[in-house]
C-alpha cells in the first residue's frame, strides 16, 4: 500500500508540474495557486489515511485520483506524445493537447460516474443451482447471497443498506447469507447499520461468515487484546442484528420430512490473508451424500480444500470485489483469481462468487454491487444465471465460467 502510494503521488506531481509549467504557468496568481489545490488535498487526504486509517481520507484521496488525478495523466500522456512527434509532424503538439483534452474529460466523466453513482448502483443476479443431491422438498428454495458490505465505507448514512434490505425483502428468499467483510478497519463502524441489518428478513434467517476484514486486522497499533476484542465486538454485532453468524459450525434446514445443511467456515485464505478456517470440524456430524451450501469468504478456498477434502455440492464465496472494475467483461482481478466472479462448476460442484454488495473504497464501474438470487433445483439440468441490472434481464455467464 505505501509503495502504491508514493508512485500516485509522483505521478499526480510529475503531470501537475507538466501542465503547470506548460499551460497554466504565467497565469494570475490566485489561477496558479489554485491548480495545486487538489493536489495538496491529495496529499494530506494519504497522508491522514496512512497515519490514522481514516476513511474519510480515503475516501477523498480516491474521489481526487479517479476524477481529478487520472484525467491529468491520461491529458499529460497524451501531450508529450504531440510534443514528442512534434519533429515529424509540426501540428501533432496541438491535435494531441486537443486530443489529451477531450479524452482526460471523457475519462473523468466515466470516473465520476463510479464514484458517485456507481458504486451504489445495486443490481440482482439470478443463478439457478441443479442437483440430483437436492431433496425434492428443497425444489425451488431461493437464498439471497450477499457480500462484502463494507460499511465504513458508507460513513453513518444507513440509506444504502437500506435500500438493500428494501431489495431482498421483495425477493422475499427463504435464506439469506451473508459471505464475510462487514466492516473495512473498525467495528464501530458497522453501529450505525444495525437497525438496518436487523430489517433483512427470510422465511430460515440469515446466516452470515467472517471475511478478513471482519478480524480488523488493519487497523493500525492494535494489540493482540484490542484485535480480539475488536473480532468479539464484529460478532456481537451481528448477533444482535439477528443474524446467525457460523463460526467453523453448521446448522440444518427442515422441509417437511427433508433437510439440507448449511456449513460456515471462519475465513480461510492464501497469504497475506489470514486462515483461521476448520472445515472439518465446520462438516463434523453432517451425512454423507446431503445436500450441503458452504459459506467461506475467500474463493481460494474451493480449490485449495473444498474440491479435494469434501463433497460439498454449493460453496458461496466473495473477497475479489472483481477489485470494482470491469469492462469489456474483463476485470483486473481475473489476473489474481482463478474464481473471481460469477458461477463457476467442477464435476457437477458449483461456487459462485459475488463481485460485492459493498466495497472498501467509494468506487465501482461495470462490476456494480450486487445481491445474488440462488435458486436450488432438484434435477439433472445445467446451471445458469442472469443479472437484472435496473430490471433488464440478460445473459451474463461467461466462456471463462463455464470452461472451469
Amino acid at each position: 500500500m505505501v509503495i502504491f502510494l508514493v508512485m500516485a503521488l509522483v505521478a499526480v506531481l510529475l503531470s501537475d508540474v507538466y501542465i503547470w509549467y506548460n499551460f497554466v504557468h504565467g497565469a494570475a496568481l490566485p489561477w496558479s495557486a489554485a491548480y495545486w489545490i487538489p493536489t495538496l488535498v491529495l496529499a494530506v487526504s494519504m497522508i491522514l489515511f496512512r497515519t490514522h486509517s481514516s476513511q474519510t481520507a480515503i475516501n477523498i484521496a480516491v474521489a481526487l485520483l479517479l476524477c481529478v488525478a487520472a484525467p491529468k495523466l491520461i491529458f499529460t500522456l497524451v501531450s508529450l506524445a504531440g510534443r514528442l512527434g512534434s519533429g515529424i509532424w509540426p501540428a501533432a503538439a496541438a491535435y494531441a493537447d486537443w486530443t489529451g483534452l477531450a479524452l482526460a474529460i471523457a475519462a473523468g466523466a466515466v470516473l465520476a460516474y463510479g464514484c458517485t453513482k456507481g458504486w451504489k448502483r445495486l443490481t440482482v443476479r439470478h443463478v439457478e443451482i441443479v442437483s440430483e443431491d437436492l431433496p425434492p422438498s428443497f425444489d425451488g428454495y431461493r437464498i439471497v447471497q450477499m457480500s462484502d458490505l463494507h460499511l465504513g465505507t458508507f460513513g453513518r448514512s444507513d440509506s444504502y443498506m437500506r435500500s438493500v434490505a428494501g431489495r431482498i425483502d421483495d425477493i422475499a428468499p427463504d435464506l439469506v447469507a451473508f459471505t464475510g467483510d462487514l466492516v473495512n478497519i473498525s467495528p464501530e463502524e458497522a453501529e450505525p447499520f444495525v437497525k438496518a441489518m436487523s430489517s433483512i428478513h427470510a422465511r430460515d434467517g440469515v446466516v452470515s461468515v467472517l471475511g478478513n476484514h471482519d478480524y480488523c486486522p488493519y487497523k493500525r497499533n492494535s494489540s493482540a487484546e484490542q484485535a480480539a476484542h475488536d473480532l468479539e465486538y464484529v460478532k456481537q454485532i451481528e448477533r444482535r442484528a439477528g443474524w446467525r453468524l457460523l463460526l467453523n459450525e453448521n446448522i440444518p434446514v427442515v422441509r417437511g420430512g427433508d433437510t439440507i445443511h448449511i456449513v460456515g467456515v471462519e475465513n480461510t485464505g492464501r497469504p497475506p490473508f489470514p486462515s483461521y478456517g476448520d472445515l472439518t470440524g465446520a462438516m463434523r456430524g453432517l451425512p454423507e451424500g446431503g445436500f450441503k451450501v458452504l459459506l467461506s469468504h475467500d474463493p481460494t478456498h474451493w480449490r485449495d480444500e473444498v474440491l479435494p477434502a469434501s463433497d460439498i455440492q454449493l460453496t458461496l464465496s466473495g473477497h475479489t470485489h472483481a477489485m470494482q472494475l470491469k469492462v469489456c467483461g474483463f476485470s483486473p482481478s481475473s489476473l489474481m483469481y482463478s474464481e473471481w466472479g460469477g458461477l463457476y462448476e467442477h464435476d457437477g460442484r458449483m461456487l459462485n462468487v459475488s463481485t460485492g454488495t459493498g466495497g472498501n473504497l467509494p468506487f465501482r464501474l461495470g462490476a456494480w454491487p450486487e445481491i445474488v438470487v440462488i435458486t436450488l433445483r432438484s434435477g439433472r439440468r445445467a446451471a445458469a444465471e442472469t443479472e437484472t441490472p435496473d430490471g433488464a434481464v440478460t445473459d451474463t455467464r461467461t466462456e471463462a465460467n463455464k470452461a472451469a
